[in-house]
């Protein structure tokens, strides 16, 4: 019993960072989504320090941008004016779901 106790306790802390840091989305589906989209340009992953494209910023520096939140995020991501990164248009439960994802990267307090 204490073996599953453990494992349980185990469990919930590699889990925790992708508990819905963003209202109504999920983190874990977000992770998946960045990694099938996003990775191509971005980091996605935390502690990744550089991004294939090189000026396409980590997801782990976008969680940490002074002032980025949810609700900003979610703005930046249906504003169409981003020079460098091609006009994507996220389905609302993948935006949800993104944005859960990078919010749940952040390394500042």
């Amino acid at each position: 019993m204490r073996t599953l106790n453990v494992a349980l306790i185990l469990a919930s802390i590699a889990v925790a960072p992708f508990v819905c840091a963003a209202e109504g989305g999920d983190a874990r589906r977000g992770h998946a989504y960045a990694k099938k989209v996003c990775a191509k340009c971005h980091a996605v992953e935390g502690g990744d320090m550089i991004s294939p494209t090189m000026i396409a910023p980590t997801f782990t520096a976008v969680a940490d941008t002074a002032g980025m939140n949810e609700r900003g995020l979610i703005v930046w991501f249906q504003s169409s004016d981003h020079e460098t990164m091609p006009n994507l248009m996220l389905a609302p439960g993948d935006l949800d779901d993104v944005v859960a994802y990078i919010v749940s990267l952040r390394t500042r307090k």
